[in-house]
């Protein structure tokens, strides 16, 4: 007998494994906008080398053996009579209401459109430009930022790369200098032209930039990974604003629930339970919550269990991909420091597949 209606509004890496978890024991409802799933760490590549230009799309069907995927998009939230609309008119009653809407990410980490051959036309796009680019300028020295560098410049070695970063050095982020130094050795010594301390803007002309000092610097095409926005806007416009911190982001307690309410969670990149926005993040938050909805349907009265309460994750590893056969993977060890380790292991954790036979296992496909 399956407890309680759950409907999970967002069908990225959380919403997935959250509906996964609950379909044995609730009717769950899992929404998105996308007939499929977005494997988002492949879209880099998949941006620039068209033999990955479908390899980021995963069927939703086989993923729920009870619930039911509805695609559409989730325009209100009612509350009273706990209910959400879609734009389609239907209403899916909830018991449990979990918002996953992630956030968006810069080009080409972007699913255009709803249906894979839109997305995949968009990733030909950029592959497109950048086989015919002399010189692709990447603004931001982040993981991502990094990684679509080394992309770039093994798809197209007789191209100007330039990656320019706002940091005093690359992946500054993660709190290890020896991670930036290995990234920026390793761009380097492919011709890459790294600029640091390079806060860049659009110039004034079509195909120029200018860093805060005004030099110019004139590219075919470039990249801003530049950081994400939460997909938080359909909930202001929603009227659930009082829901959103200042950055847009869906306030949540110690169990993952929005601030005032029970019966509502969210998880993932959308929330602010922490500031470290990766998939191993996402996906513990998911359990949690799963965890938390159960208790909260199968519990009532004075038997009510206690929730369990969600502690960010400071100890997962960062990979950083340097293309299929390199980069750096950072892996905190006890006493509060931080392992760099090199190629082998990235690319046996990430580089060459980037995860991709494990998301398809969790979509009930075949590794290949």
């Amino acid at each position: 007998m399956l407890d309680g209606d759950v409907v999970v509004i967002g069908g990225g890496y959380a919403g997935v494994r959250l509906a996964k978890r609950l379909d044995a024991t609730a009717r769950v409802t899992l929404v998105d906008r996308k007939e499929v799933f977005f494997h988002r760490i492949a879209s880099l590549r998949a941006g620039v080398r068209p033999d990955w230009s479908f390899t980021p799309f995963i069927p939703y069907d086989r993923l729920l053996a009870n619930g039911r995927v509805a695609v559409g998009k989730a325009v209100r939230i009612d509350t009273t009579e706990r209910q959400v609309v879609l734009a389609t008119g239907e209403r899916l009653p909830y018991d449990v209401l979990v918002i996953a809407t992630g956030a968006d990410y810069p080009e080409p980490a972007r699913f255009s459109g709803t249906t894979a051959e839109e997305a995949a036309k968009s990733f030909a796009g950029h592959q497109q430009q950048i086989a015919g680019a002399e010189h692709v300028l990447v603004v931001g020295g982040g993981p991502s930022g990094v990684e679509l560098s080394a992309e770039i410049r093994l798809a197209r070695p007789d191209a100007r790369v330039t990656l320019a970063h706002s940091g005093p050095e690359l992946l500054h982020a993660t709190g290890s200098t020896r991670a930036g130094r290995k990234a920026r050795a390793w761009l380097e010594s492919h011709d890459v032209d790294v600029r640091l301390d390079a806060f860049m803007s659009p110039g004034f002309e079509f195909g120029t930039y200018r860093d805060a000092q005004g030099n110019i610097i004139e590219a075919d095409h470039s990249f801003w990974a530049t950081g994400t926005t939460p997909n938080t806007l359909w909930l202001r416009l929603a009227g659930h604003g009082d829901w959103l911190n200042p950055s847009g982001h869906v306030k949540v307690d110690q169990a993952l629930r929005v601030q005032g309410w029970l019966d509502v969670f969210a998880v993932g990149d959308v929330n602010d339970a922490t500031e470290l926005k990766i998939t191993p993040a996402a996906l513990a938050q998911a359990d949690l919550a799963a965890h938390n909805i159960r208790t909260y349907l199968n519990s009532a009265g004075k038997h009510r269990k206690e929730p369990r309460f969600y502690r960010p994750i400071h100890r997962t590893p960062i990979i950083v991909p340097f293309g299929p056969a390199d980069g750096v993977t950072l892996l905190p060890v006890p006493g509060g420091e931080t392992a760099v380790l090199g190629s082998r292991t990235t690319t046996l954790a990430k580089a060459k597949t980037l995860m991709t036979p494990f998301m398809r296992r969790q979509l009930g496909y075949t590794a290949a």
